[in-house]
């Protein structure tokens, strides 16, 4: 294996490097949660499954009853029928927070009996969440207290760039508050662990800086020195082949190059511009750290692309595929 990440074949590496692995003959079982009803969640999840391989391969359907009923004849996929929803469509509401989450927890009980091996959810919206009572800002967070074991961490993961984030979901004003060099060691432990359990490699991984020009030595900001050094320090006393901090205006072209095998960012902006410049479909978003595979689409609820002819399934079916791909 050594030498695989060097020279010209890295380039074919990067385009099949989580397909390319050998298939099994063992059934997986998907749970696969439709998301905020109201949004394209129901759309892009037939049209995923119809576009799918389905060879050894069992989907189950977790949301509102007249949907699931329905969508699991048209596509052949077990329904697991949940709360009713009667709309509106193409706006969040208290009623379409309340399905989606209905569907989540369903999903995740079966996932903690074992009755499914992978969980694919389509996106829902925080807003509708809000309005429904719950205080969690999205998956993740649910996911990490229901099935985490140990420390969680979101990552989008791709043929061309992988990245964990160190926080997600919070105001950027509170980025410096959750940041510190054990939560970034930890997601640089999950990120190396991830990468290395796919290709058999040790990966060569990036820590992006927070501030311009990655402080500048101390001029622009002192975060680089007493925050970001010292996790790079630990993660190397743990074999773990964390670089940096390097200027996130220029880091992730240097991972889209091959230099580096995946990204550490900091906080959401910082790794989401440059995963979703990439293009729909392009990264998965997956949650480092639980029990079982759990995957999503790169994108949002997408109230305004509602019941159009359009809908662009590509980000469902990639999220699909490496669900299946991580559970095999």
């Amino acid at each position: 294996m050594a030498g695989r990440f060097s020279g010209p074949r890295r380039a074919s590496w990067r385009r099949t490097w989580y397909f390319a692995q050998p298939m099994t003959e063992t059934i997986v079982r998907v749970a696969v949660t439709l998301g905020d009803p109201a949004g394209i969640g129901p759309e892009v999840t037939e049209a995923a499954v119809r576009a799918l391989d389905r060879e050894g391969i069992e989907i189950h359907l977790y949301g509102p009853s007249e949907i699931t009923n329905s969508m699991s004849h048209r596509v052949g996929a077990q329904a697991h029928p949940q709360v009713h929803f009667n709309g509106p469509r193409g706006e969040p509401s208290a009623a379409s927070g309340k399905a989606a989450l209905a569907a989540l927890y369903a999903a995740i009980e079966d996932a903690k009996v074992g009755g499914v091996d992978a969980l694919v959810t389509a996106p829902l919206s925080k807003e509708a969440l809000a309005m429904a009572g719950c205080k969690d800002r999205g998956h993740t967070w649910i996911l990490a207290r229901e099935l985490g074991d140990g420390p969680v961490a979101m990552a989008f993961l791709g043929d061309r760039l992988r990245v964990v984030l160190a926080t997600d979901h919070i105001p950027l004003r509170q980025v410096l508050d959750d940041t510190s060099p054990e939560r970034i060691l930890e997601v640089a432990q999950l990120l190396s662990r991830a990468i290395s359990n796919w290709t058999n490699n040790r990966p060569r991984l990036a820590l992006a800086a927070l501030n311009p020009h990655a402080g500048e030595a101390g001029l622009m900001g002192t975060e680089e020195r007493e925050l970001l050094q010292p996790a790079i320090d630990a993660a190397k006393s743990r074999n773990i082949d964390l670089q940096g901090p390097f200027p996130a205006d220029t880091l992730f072209r240097r991972a889209l190059d091959g230099e580096f095998d995946g990204v550490v960012a900091l906080y959401h902006d910082q790794a989401l511009i440059p995963v979703k410049l990439l293009g729909l479909g392009a990264s998965v978003n997956v949650t480092l750290g639980l029990r079982v595979p759990r995957t999503s689409p790169d994108h949002g609820t997408a109230y305004d692309r509602v019941a159009r002819d359009d809908i662009n399934a590509a980000g469902m079916l990639a999220a699909l595929r490496m669900a299946i791909r991580l559970a095999r």
